[in-house]
């Protein structure tokens, strides 16, 4: 899940093409369906994004008492609204009134805090949870922008990869050479240097031992002189989300792709391309597209069905985006990565979002 923030943004508006009084505000390649008029081009309005959690006198104030998703109705989800994908809430609160949104806009200012509002966190699942123990050499996994909200992270033409995002559970492993040592976690987990004690009931635990991911982290380590090893995969099937792919999560057939590879070489921890380091070893998500960077392939490869299973069971979460060559983006601050996220796998029903 991406970082949560809650800013003025500069809004380009759209008309509708299936309702007279209602218009698109686009917020980077987001849409948000508003009423006609609200708003024109040029002006900036507060932009709230998906997964966000509002307090329930700011709902009640922006009109969406029983609107929104989660138990409480308080948390902002894509809906589809007369056929057109609305992303996010945009909107003027009036604990804002006195603000100058456009200066606000310009300096990125975060009115999360000030407004109440908060970043939805999943359930976890019995099967995803456990004994946990603090791992300070565990080495964690990145939060992943969307590409729809920071276009900027890749320039037009440029050379990226992309790969098929799997709506599963990211197991984090990572293998201390010296100590010969394995921690386990998930993201959650990681995000706060803690590792799952080992237990054959715990899914990770499972995915591990099934894929053999301990032995080829050592072995990797050896291979490339380093201190630590991190390999980053995704847990599949039925049982861990309502997307399946064909795999069972509860029976040995369980679903395991590797997503990403890091390193720390000579005091550097570097992130590596899996394809070329693990040499078949593992199982690795599909690579869907290797060439130029342009946003609206991106957008319309994001919404393909899904090809894990080889057999398109059913659709397609989105994908991740990755330079050809690894580096860093000032949007980001940090890694240039980014996701892009099928409109169809939005607004499914019935679907599963735990970690």
């Amino acid at each position: 899940m991406s970082t949560l923030r809650v800013t003025a943004e500069v809004l380009t508006v759209h008309d509708h093409p299936n309702a007279d009084a209602l218009e698109l505000a686009q917020v980077g390649l987001y849409r948000a369906v508003v009423a006609k008029g609200a708003y024109r081009t040029g002006e900036a309005a507060l932009y709230i994004p998906e997964q966000a959690v509002l307090p329930l006198e700011l709902v009640a104030e922006l009109g969406l008492t029983g609107r929104l998703a989660g138990s409480r109705s308080d948390r902002v989800r894509a809906v589809r609204l007369r056929g057109e994908l609305s992303q996010g809430i945009v909107c003027r609160p009036e604990a804002l009134a006195d603000v100058d949104l456009a200066r606000s806009a310009a300096e990125g200012t975060d009115f999360a805090e000030r407004l109440g509002i908060v970043k939805w966190v999943p359930p976890i699942p019995p099967t995803m949870n456990g004994e946990v123990e603090s791992a300070p050499d565990l080495l964690p996994w990145v939060d992943i922008e969307n590409i729809q909200r920071y276009p900027g992270v890749f320039e037009p033409g440029e050379p990226v990869v992309l790969t098929e995002k799997l709506h599963g559970t990211a197991c984090l492993v990572t293998y201390v050479a010296r100590e010969e040592r394995v921690y386990v976690s998930s993201k959650g987990f990681g995000a706060k240097s803690l590792a799952l004690r080992e237990d054959p009931r715990n899914l990770y635990w499972r995915a591990v031992h099934g894929h053999g991911v301990a032995g080829t982290a050592a072995r990797l380590a050896e291979r490339l002189g380093a201190r630590r090893v991190g390999i980053f995969g995704e847990v599949y099937g039925a049982g861990v989300q309502d997307l399946t792919y064909g795999a069972d999560g509860r029976r040995e057939t369980l679903g395991y792709a590797v997503f990403d590879v890091s390193a720390e070489i000579d005091g550097e921890v570097r992130w590596l391309d899996a394809a070329d380091v693990l040499d078949g070893e593992l199982p690795l998500v599909p690579r869907l597209f290797e060439g130029p960077y342009d946003s609206e392939l991106v957008l319309a490869i994001a919404s393909g069905r899904e090809t894990v299973s080889g057999r398109e069971l059913h659709l397609r979460e989105g994908v991740v985006i990755r330079p050809a060559l690894e580096r860093y983006s000032p949007v980001t601050g940090g890694r240039a990565i980014a996701k892009a996220v099928s409109g169809a796998y939005l607004t499914r029903k019935g679907g599963t979002e735990y970690e």
